[in-house]
């Protein structure tokens, strides 16, 4: 008799020894790589088996840094003024009137000067933005349209595909600025002297006419004009058709005295063309009187009527019939009209100065991927801290347990909070590069803050608005009800994925940099700051996947920010350089456009994993030098971010063997632990982004008695 049939169990035993001498055979140490980060590799942190002591306090300061201070004078401001707070129902014209008192009072009776923090410290600026958005977004918006910058994207993707596979000099995508950045930036001394206090105080509320009725995106199909008068030392302004009428013009309908128009500059010749067409120029034009606030003749203004979101934000449509303006007007820092006519630029072409006049600013989509986290974090806020709250159902006999106890809602949301800190700590590295950029004007940094701000207002704005809908749904029926901001909330965020720039047209930016920077480094040239793991690891990671380390499934290795990294280039990589190929390959038979449109998704999934390989870059960075009491719990939310993403595009990694099957049966079964870990501590990882309840205002989010206070809402 088979002796193995005596004693089954030591069979099992023996075959159980075998399989994990295997395994641990697998489970190899990885060579350290000297060349990731030039500082220490960050120390692994077990996965805790209980509840991390988190410490709220320090995680905020960490958090939040430099600029509490403004901040809470903000919050503090509006608390103090209930009478300026947003009520729930209110009509278009009364949150316009409202909207415009929130800004004066912010103005004239806080102190707080907006303005003249975009040139001396534009972080401050964002941070008082964040704040005035978290206020009330039509106020946030309105402030920038007052103050900040703002952009607008000539969708070129032949352009792109010929500069990056065939060396055509690097165009600028266009940005600009709004009216007071336009004075700002593309004036000279005369406007900054003429116009810097008005718009300081709020004496010269203006606007920013760029965008006509058939041309939003494309800026050099502008049709308004500007044609030169030389007997009158004037330019006359013409709107030419219906499809040139300025439309969408935040602060027209209302509130505006002065409108930044943007038109094409006529000047007379003696030939037998008449005129001379020398581009798109930006021009201050008057269009209500400063005592009377009546329209100027040859302006007409219109009303763009209600919207989706915004309502306290004054948009209108602007025609101008012969409307004439000092040749002082003309902003004419990179280009100008002597008093006989004669026009002079530093820069030789049409296109050079069209890319200098508006590819000097890049702020406004720094500020909208800014904003959009502050957003988030309202958002997750609310959904997590009622998902504590909220009961329902639980073991038989027992008492019910917390929603967010439920593994369903903890993938709802966990992953989502742990997204909110990465988006955190990658924005505030964007907006550090961007005030390092305005002050060296460094060349290098300037084409990497422009793409990678494309890519973060692209990817984070897209995120939170289908965030916005998830945290609506997870807080159930309550989260239907208005005063719980979620409908407020996401239908005010929603156009943040259109205007400053489309997201897909941004995303297709991103890619086009990435394809001229992967020509680069085969020429041996110098990549810009973001893109320098295409050089290091290119080598590397089209290589085939090592298939021993492909199984490698132990909770250190999955949790080494090394693997987690590698993992996140090794898929931008390969996206890279098989689109590269694709787009030779159908350029050949399709031309530009139309082998740059037959890989249109491919490049699009290209730009979105550089992003998150910034993203989660950013967030390791932030783990490695914040403070040791809370390290372990940012690494915990950073190992969520990265291993929830790994798993959810499984099968890109799958379909090259670089996870094995046993990899990523493992991912995703940490990544569920972790999302349990993070519940443990949601509370406090929401509690660290110092959102007061005057701030939040959503009785279901309120830190005490919240289902008295929403009863109270509703009358009882």
């Amino acid at each position: 008799m088979d002796s193995s049939n005596l004693n089954p169990t030591a069979e099992d035993e023996s075959q159980l020894v075998s399989r994990r001498i295997q395994r641990l055979s697998l489970h190899l140490n990885p060579i350290p790589n000297p060349s990731f980060h030039d500082h220490r590799q960050l120390q692994l942190l077990t996965c805790a088996r209980v509840k991390l002591n988190v410490n709220t306090a320090l995680l905020s300061e960490f958090m939040r840094g430099n600029h509490k201070g403004i901040q809470e004078k903000v919050y503090e401001y509006f608390n103090s003024r209930p009478d300026l707070q947003t009520p729930i129902e209110i009509s278009k014209d009364e949150h316009r009137e409202l909207c415009m008192k929130q800004l004066l009072g912010l103005v004239r009776e806080a102190g707080i000067r907006p303005f003249r923090y975009i040139v001396e410290d534009p972080s401050v600026y964002f941070a008082i933005a964040e704040a005035a958005g978290s206020i009330d977004m039509s106020l946030g918006i309105k402030l920038g349209v007052q103050y900040r910058y703002h952009i607008l994207l000539i969708p070129y993707a032949v352009l792109a595909f010929e500069r990056c596979m065939h060396g055509f000099p690097h165009l600028q995508l266009p940005v600009t600025c709004l009216w007071g950045g336009s004075v700002l930036n593309l004036g000279t001394k005369k406007h900054k002297d003429k116009y810097y206090d008005g718009i300081d105080n709020l004496e010269y509320p203006g606007c920013f006419a760029m965008t006509e009725l058939h041309h939003g995106s494309n800026v050099q199909g502008l049709q308004t004009v500007a044609k030169f008068d030389p007997i009158t030392d004037e330019f006359i302004i013409n709107t030419p058709n219906d499809g040139a009428i300025k439309w969408w013009i935040g602060n027209a309908a209302v509130h505006g005295k002065f409108a930044t128009v943007f038109a094409r500059l006529l000047l007379p010749t003696h030939d037998i063309k008449g005129v001379s067409d020398m581009g798109v120029h930006a021009f201050i034009v008057p269009i209500r009187d400063l005592e009377t606030h009546q329209t100027l003749p040859g302006v007409e203004i219109h009303d763009c009527g209600h919207k989706v979101g915004l309502n306290g934000v004054d948009n209108g449509a602007l025609r101008f019939r012969s409307v004439r303006i000092p040749r002082d007007n003309l902003l004419n820092r990179f280009g100008d009209v002597s008093r006989d006519g004669k026009y002079t630029s530093s820069l030789p072409s049409i296109n050079k100065r069209f890319a200098a006049t508006l590819g000097e600013l890049v702020g406004g989509r720094v500020g909208l991927a800014y904003s959009s986290v502050g957003v988030l974090k309202i958002s997750v806020t609310i959904a997590t801290r009622y998902s504590l709250l909220r009961q329902q159902f639980g073991p038989p006999k027992q008492p019910e347990i917390s929603i967010l106890d439920y593994q369903s809602h903890q993938h709802k949301l966990m992953p989502m909070l742990a997204s909110t800190y990465a988006f955190h700590f990658a924005t505030l590295h964007l907006v550090q590069m961007y005030s390092e950029m305005k002050k060296s004007h460094d060349d290098q940094l300037v084409g990497d803050v422009h793409s990678l701000s494309a890519g973060l207002k692209a990817y984070v704005t897209s995120y939170t608005a289908k965030s916005l809908s998830t945290c609506r749904e997870a807080c159930g029926g309550h989260g239907y009800a208005a005063v719980n901001r979620f409908g407020s909330l996401r239908n005010d965020h929603d156009i943040f994925q259109t205007f400053e720039g489309d997201n897909t047209v941004l995303l297709q930016q991103v890619a086009a940099d990435l394809l001229k920077q992967y020509k680069e480094k085969f020429q041996g040239g110098t990549l810009a700051v973001t893109w320098n793991y295409l050089r290091e690891s290119m080598n590397t990671y089209l290589s085939q996947p090592n298939p021993v380390t492909a199984r490698w499934e132990g909770g250190e290795h999955l949790r080494d920010p090394k693997f987690q990294l590698d993992t996140f280039r090794y898929r931008t990589s390969r996206l890279l350089q098989s689109v590269a190929v694709r787009l030779r390959k159908h350029s050949k038979t399709l031309g530009s456009f139309g082998a740059w449109n037959r890989c249109l998704n491919h490049l699009l999934i290209l730009a979105e994993s550089h992003i998150e390989s910034v993203i989660l870059a950013k967030f390791i960075e932030a783990v490695e030098s914040c403070p040791e009491e809370i390290r372990a719990t940012l690494k915990l939310v950073c190992d969520l971010y990265a291993l929830d993403r790994i798993w959810k595009d499984i099968g890109t990694y799958r379909n090259v063997d670089y996870v094995a099957p046993n990899k990523a049966k493992a991912i995703h079964k940490l990544a569920e632990y972790l999302s349990f870990q993070v519940r443990n501590v949601a509370r406090e990882l929401v509690d660290a982004f110092d959102l007061p309840d005057h701030v939040t205002r959503a009785p279901i989010a309120m830190q005490s008695e919240a289902y008295s206070q929403y009863t109270q809402h509703v009358g009882f």
